[in-house]
Protein backbone atom coordinates (compact mmCIF):
# COMPACT_ATOMS: atom_id res chain seq x y z
CA UNK A 1 0.00 0.00 0.00
CA UNK A 2 1.33 3.50 -0.79
CA UNK A 3 0.34 6.69 1.06
CA UNK A 4 1.49 9.74 0.94
CA UNK A 5 1.60 11.72 4.02
CA UNK A 6 2.00 16.11 4.79
CA UNK A 7 2.95 16.92 7.58
CA UNK A 8 4.62 19.36 9.71
CA UNK A 9 8.35 19.13 10.82
CA UNK A 10 6.83 19.48 14.06
CA UNK A 11 4.31 16.72 13.78
CA UNK A 12 6.34 13.93 12.61
CA UNK A 13 7.60 11.34 14.90
CA UNK A 14 11.70 10.65 15.32
CA UNK A 15 11.47 7.74 13.50
CA UNK A 16 9.85 9.39 10.75
CA UNK A 17 12.52 12.25 10.27
CA UNK A 18 15.37 9.71 10.68
CA UNK A 19 13.82 7.49 7.95
CA UNK A 20 13.67 10.15 5.92
CA UNK A 21 16.76 11.97 6.38
CA UNK A 22 18.50 8.33 5.60
CA UNK A 23 16.50 8.05 2.39
CA UNK A 24 17.95 11.26 1.41
CA UNK A 25 21.49 10.58 2.65
CA UNK A 26 21.08 7.35 0.03
CA UNK A 27 19.50 9.11 -2.46
CA UNK A 28 22.68 12.09 -2.75
CA UNK A 29 26.00 11.10 -2.56
CA UNK A 30 26.93 14.86 -1.41
CA UNK A 31 23.99 14.72 1.15
CA UNK A 32 25.48 16.86 4.25
CA UNK A 33 24.18 17.45 7.90
CA UNK A 34 23.25 21.21 6.82
CA UNK A 35 21.55 20.01 3.59
CA UNK A 36 19.44 17.79 6.07
CA UNK A 37 18.57 21.21 8.50
CA UNK A 38 17.66 23.33 5.48
CA UNK A 39 14.83 20.59 4.76
CA UNK A 40 13.60 20.85 8.36
CA UNK A 41 10.68 23.50 9.97
CA UNK A 42 8.44 23.48 7.10
CA UNK A 43 6.09 20.66 5.57
CA UNK A 44 6.93 17.46 4.56
CA UNK A 45 5.74 15.20 1.47
CA UNK A 46 6.43 11.52 2.57
CA UNK A 47 5.52 8.63 0.68
CA UNK A 48 5.27 5.38 2.29
CA UNK A 49 5.20 2.37 0.68
CA UNK A 50 4.53 -1.14 2.97
CA UNK A 51 5.81 0.77 6.20
CA UNK A 52 9.04 2.40 4.65
CA UNK A 53 9.64 6.45 3.43
CA UNK A 54 10.74 5.38 0.00
CA UNK A 55 10.10 9.29 -1.03
CA UNK A 56 10.79 12.94 0.77
CA UNK A 57 10.28 16.26 -0.31
CA UNK A 58 9.95 19.25 2.12
CA UNK A 59 8.80 23.42 1.58
CA UNK A 60 10.50 25.94 3.89
CA UNK A 61 9.90 29.86 4.36
CA UNK A 62 12.99 31.85 3.06
CA UNK A 63 13.04 35.07 1.81
CA UNK A 64 14.33 35.80 -1.77
CA UNK A 65 15.10 39.22 -2.73
CA UNK A 66 14.28 40.39 -6.61
CA UNK A 67 13.18 44.12 -8.07
CA UNK A 68 13.74 45.93 -5.01
CA UNK A 69 11.54 43.50 -2.74
CA UNK A 70 11.83 40.79 -0.51
CA UNK A 71 9.34 38.03 -1.47
CA UNK A 72 8.44 35.39 0.89
CA UNK A 73 9.29 31.86 -0.65
CA UNK A 74 8.72 28.59 -0.38
CA UNK A 75 11.59 27.02 -0.72
CA UNK A 76 11.63 23.36 -2.02
CA UNK A 77 14.28 20.91 -0.05
CA UNK A 78 15.54 17.50 -0.11
CA UNK A 79 13.24 16.40 -3.32
CA UNK A 80 14.36 12.12 -3.52
CA UNK A 81 12.88 8.83 -4.70
CA UNK A 82 14.54 5.69 -3.32
CA UNK A 83 16.13 4.34 -6.79
CA UNK A 84 14.22 1.12 -7.26
CA UNK A 85 11.02 3.22 -6.90
CA UNK A 86 11.33 6.26 -9.01
CA UNK A 87 9.17 6.46 -12.10
CA UNK A 88 5.79 5.92 -10.59
CA UNK A 89 4.88 9.07 -10.14
CA UNK A 90 5.81 9.47 -6.57
CA UNK A 91 8.08 12.48 -7.08
CA UNK A 92 4.79 14.34 -8.96
CA UNK A 93 2.45 13.54 -5.97
CA UNK A 94 4.88 15.00 -3.49
CA UNK A 95 5.59 18.01 -5.68
CA UNK A 96 1.92 18.24 -6.90
CA UNK A 97 1.18 18.98 -2.54
CA UNK A 98 4.06 21.21 -2.14
CA UNK A 99 3.19 23.50 -4.95
CA UNK A 100 -0.49 23.79 -4.27
CA UNK A 101 0.82 25.02 -0.69
CA UNK A 102 3.57 27.50 -2.46
CA UNK A 103 0.15 28.84 -4.94
CA UNK A 104 -1.34 29.57 -2.16
CA UNK A 105 0.68 30.61 0.73
CA UNK A 106 3.71 31.92 -1.11
CA UNK A 107 4.60 35.08 -3.46
CA UNK A 108 6.68 32.20 -5.25
CA UNK A 109 8.12 28.96 -5.18
CA UNK A 110 11.97 28.39 -5.24
CA UNK A 111 14.74 25.44 -5.56
CA UNK A 112 18.17 24.20 -6.53
CA UNK A 113 17.80 21.54 -8.82
CA UNK A 114 20.14 18.74 -8.85
CA UNK A 115 21.53 18.01 -12.84
CA UNK A 116 19.01 15.50 -14.03
CA UNK A 117 16.25 17.23 -12.51
CA UNK A 118 15.63 20.35 -13.84
CA UNK A 119 13.81 18.48 -16.99
CA UNK A 120 10.77 17.21 -14.38
CA UNK A 121 10.52 20.71 -13.13
CA UNK A 122 10.36 22.35 -16.18
CA UNK A 123 7.88 20.02 -17.04
CA UNK A 124 5.80 20.85 -13.75
CA UNK A 125 5.61 24.43 -14.57
CA UNK A 126 8.84 25.80 -13.01
CA UNK A 127 11.01 28.39 -14.72
CA UNK A 128 14.58 28.37 -14.93
CA UNK A 129 16.03 31.78 -13.85
CA UNK A 130 18.20 33.19 -16.61
CA UNK A 131 19.88 36.19 -14.57
CA UNK A 132 22.57 36.06 -11.93
CA UNK A 133 22.14 34.56 -8.38
CA UNK A 134 23.47 36.10 -5.09
CA UNK A 135 22.98 35.37 -1.58
CA UNK A 136 22.95 37.95 1.15
CA UNK A 137 25.76 37.12 3.58
CA UNK A 138 26.90 38.70 6.93
CA UNK A 139 29.40 40.07 4.82
CA UNK A 140 26.60 41.65 2.06
CA UNK A 141 25.67 40.43 -1.08
CA UNK A 142 27.81 37.99 -2.55
CA UNK A 143 27.25 36.63 -6.61
CA UNK A 144 26.59 32.70 -6.41
CA UNK A 145 28.07 32.62 -9.93
CA UNK A 146 28.29 28.54 -9.61
CA UNK A 147 24.09 28.46 -8.70
CA UNK A 148 23.36 30.23 -11.99
CA UNK A 149 21.75 27.56 -14.18
CA UNK A 150 20.26 25.95 -11.52
CA UNK A 151 17.53 27.85 -9.37
CA UNK A 152 14.05 27.08 -10.89
CA UNK A 153 11.34 29.51 -9.81
CA UNK A 154 7.53 28.73 -10.02
CA UNK A 155 5.97 32.24 -10.69
CA UNK A 156 3.19 33.61 -8.29
CA UNK A 157 1.45 36.60 -7.42
CA UNK A 158 5.17 38.49 -7.29
CA UNK A 159 6.08 39.76 -10.75
CA UNK A 160 9.33 38.32 -12.09
CA UNK A 161 11.74 39.74 -14.43
CA UNK A 162 13.74 36.23 -15.02
CA UNK A 163 16.66 38.08 -16.04
CA UNK A 164 17.25 40.12 -13.42
CA UNK A 165 18.88 39.33 -10.46
CA UNK A 166 17.94 37.09 -7.62
CA UNK A 167 19.51 37.15 -4.16
CA UNK A 168 18.58 34.28 -0.96
CA UNK A 169 18.91 34.63 2.45
CA UNK A 170 21.68 33.87 4.22
CA UNK A 171 22.16 30.04 5.62
CA UNK A 172 24.87 27.62 6.80
CA UNK A 173 26.26 25.23 4.16
CA UNK A 174 24.38 25.69 0.83
CA UNK A 175 23.05 29.06 0.08
CA UNK A 176 20.61 28.18 -2.73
Amino acid sequence: MIELQIAHTADLDTAALGAARALLYDVFDDMTDPDWEHALGGVHALVWESGEVVGHASVIQRRLLHGGRALRAGYVEGVGVRADRRGRGHGAAMMQALERMIRRAYDLGALGAADAAGDFYAARGWQLWQGPTSALTPEGVVRTAEEDGYIYVLPGSAPLDLSGELTCDWRDGDCW
